[in-house]
């Protein structure tokens, strides 16, 4: 699409996922600010805001350093008169929690959207958390949308709510919602002018939640949150949708009803096309707080009522409290089986809880063939019918990994933290048995170094987390002189999310800026720091061993540039010729090193045990050739398009 068409003032209308019909809604709705930090699913908002012009945005935007920081840049800009909006993934409130439960204390009175990536299936997450309990826990409305058009549509209601009520609101996503598409309607609007009058008040608040204050402030969130739940009963997204008429399946005068909201919904229209006779839907728009009226009438005027809702009972304990409250006989059945607290509510899941529910109405899926393994793909442990998720081709850190397993003893421990280098646990290099979250693996390393004599602990730590949440635990090993190496695992970017930029990189969102060194701030700490090339793998392994034998807090930088981002931008430079390695026949003694243990996806082996480069996968990287000990892979030479050239012998490890 055009990059300016986002942002245009007239009619607009085009095809385009949730996460970027949301940056249209931020136009329309006059947001100032917005602030951010990367994690799937939301990283796509950023993107769609980089397709605008930096002069032509209507709204300042960042990536903060982590998602509290980001949280309270947005808190910053609300109670200075701006309507502001952050977004990040659902763990991503974990981090932001310690500010986020302050929020609805306070009078923000230019308004502020939270918007919230959860992830129900995991898809890029270490939990399936349901942030709808965090919301609760701090009186914060929630609105949930089924489908792009409804995300832009829901934004504009709880942004303009927001205004009114001057309170926090949610607008919570999911990761097929993120990333769904169809074609979204936008009305026209006048464009508002950026107005930079200061317009913070101290008097407005008070933005102090000290003791004597708090009961006041509670007292105020809650009447906000009651006059929310009028607003609940007249969204306009509150519908009732009624079941297809026809011969009723059920027992005699059976009146069934479903009440879902969110994703599912779009699921259980799915599943109940063509259902004749199928039940009334409730479908929620403002899932918290509940319009607990319309579903006292729902729930009165059926029999049997199910609740389909992803992840927890969330709903289903409202629900069932309006029940109790006006003495209703409706029987309402909530989560039936573990399965149904798991997982993402597709129409092949939804179908079979409707069909477990009601097997008379609803007729079983038909199972899906197994998908085929793709020819040359090793099975791995953890998904064993699936191609197993892999490191990029000439990525730093396979190298980083292939040379710190030479160092470390079979019974050292080894600690992952949140990264690309996460997947150094699976095989070939089994780095990483424990994992929590974003910078916890210095505080996690020191815990089990403690009567530790005979196991050296090492952790890793990428450079983006480093910043994100990683120093408190370096702080932390320097004060408490605990006794664990530190691997940080420097790649410039933030990788795993789509290349972000972070405070090493140089830039930010906005362009250039000062780079902050990871080595110089550990250094000034008093940390003793070793730094290496990962390609250098001779060398890196020497460093940890040396870490590791002068015991302490010892810090060695695994140093190289994310080549994934390398090659996207090699490959446009004019004149980019494509290098890549071959296997010299007459000197492979099928050892498979670089298959088994240093892993490159490059390398697979044929039926009769040669190794082959898979000419799509190699870059010419060359890492791989100092891992194999009968030096029979070829250095990178330039390859035509119509297959691999011959290559000179590999030279000596660099």
């Amino acid at each position: 699409m055009p990059e300016s068409n986002l942002i245009q003032p007239d009619p607009w209308s085009d095809i385009v996922m949730g996460n970027t019909a949301i940056v249209r809604a931020m136009a329309v709705s006059g947001t100032r600010v917005v602030s951010a930090y990367p994690g799937s699913p939301t990283p796509e908002i950023a993107e769609a805001i980089a397709r605008i012009p930096a002069g032509e945005r209507p709204f300042y935007f960042e990536f903060s350093t982590n998602e509290k920081v980001a949280t309270e840049v947005a808190f910053g800009a609300s109670i200075n008169g701006h309507l502001s909006c952050v977004f990040f993934k659902s763990v991503g409130l974990n981090v932001a929690a310690d500010t986020f439960v302050q929020l609805s204390l306070m009078e923000l009175v230019g308004g502020m959207v939270v918007v919230m990536g959860d992830d129900p299936g995991c898809n890029s997450s270490q939990n399936e958390q349901d942030n709808r309990h965090l919301a609760r826990l701090c009186y914060t409305p929630i609105w949930e949308p089924m489908d792009p058009q409804e995300v832009h549509d829901m934004y504009l209601e709880a942004a303009a709510w927001s205004q009114k009520m001057r309170m926090p609101v949610i607008l919570r996503l999911s990761t097929h919602v993120c990333h769904a598409k169809m074609r979204v309607h936008s009305a026209a609007f006048p464009p508002a002018p950026q107005d930079d009058t200061p317009r913070f008040d101290p008097a407005a608040g008070p933005y102090l939640p000290i003791t004597r204050l708090v009961a006041p402030l509670k007292r105020r969130a809650l009447e906000k949150l009651e006059r929310t739940r009028e607003k609940a009963e007249t969204t306009p997204f509150l519908k009732v949708l009624p079941g297809a008429p026809g011969p009723s399946s059920g027992p005699p005068g059976a009146r069934r009803g479903v009440i879902t909201a969110g994703l599912p919904t779009a699921s259980l229209l799915e599943v109940l096309e063509g259902v004749h006779g199928g039940p009334d839907v409730l479908r929620l728009g403002l899932v918290h707080p509940l319009p607990e009226r319309a579903v006292a009438d729902f729930l009165r005027s059926h029999d049997e009522v199910k609740i389909l809702e992803e992840l927890d009972d969330f709903l289903e304990q409202g629900i069932c409290r309006v029940a109790y409250r006006e003495g209703l006989s409706c029987r309402v059945r909530g989560k039936e089986d573990l399965e149904e607290w798991i997982g993402e509510y597709t129409p092949p899941k939804v179908r079979g809880i409707l069909h477990a529910a009601w097997p008379d109405l609803i007729p079983a899926a038909v199972p899906p063939a197994p998908a085929a393994v793709p020819p040359g793909t090793a099975p791995s442990a953890v998904a064993p019918s699936a191609r197993a998720p892999q490191m990029c081709p000439g990525c730093g850190h396979r190298s980083a990994f292939h040379a710190i397993a030479q160092a470390l003893a079979p019974e050292d421990i080894t600690v992952a933290d949140i990264g690309c280098h996460t997947l150094g646990f699976l095989p070939p290099y089994h780095m990483g048995q424990v994992l929590l979250c974003m910078g916890a693996s210095c505080g996690i390393a020191a815990g089990l170094s403690l009567f530790q004599k005979s196991r050296r602990v090492v952790a890793f730590l990428g450079d983006s987390t480093f910043f994100h949440a990683g120093i408190p635990g370096v702080i932390n090993a320097l004060f408490n002189r605990h006794d664990f190496t530190l691997i940080v695992m420097e790649n410039g970017t933030t990788a795993m999310t789509g290349h972000q930029a972070h405070a090493g990189s140089g830039e930010n969102f906005n362009g250039p800026t000062k780079a902050l060194s990871i080595q110089d701030l550990l250094v000034s700490l008093g940390a003793t720091v070793r730094v290496v090339d990962t390609y250098s793998q001779g060398k890196l392994t020497q460093l940890v061993r040396e870490a590791n034998e002068a015991g302490g807090f010892q810090v060695v930088i695994a140093r190289h540039p994310c080549m994934l981002a390398h090659m996207r931008r090699e490959t446009k430079k004019p004149g980019y010729v494509k290098r890549q390695v071959r296997i010299l026949a007459d000197k492979c003694d099928q050892r498979h090193v670089c298959v088994k243990k240093f892993g490159c996806p490059s390398f697979f082996l044929e039926p009769g045990g040669a190794v082959h480069v898979n000419a799509d996968l190699c870059i010419g990287d060359g890492s791989c050739l100092q891992t194999c000990p009968s030096k029979a892979i070829a250095p990178p030479a330039a390859v035509p398009l119509d297959g691999p050239s011959v290559a000179s012998a590999p030279p000596e490890e660099t």
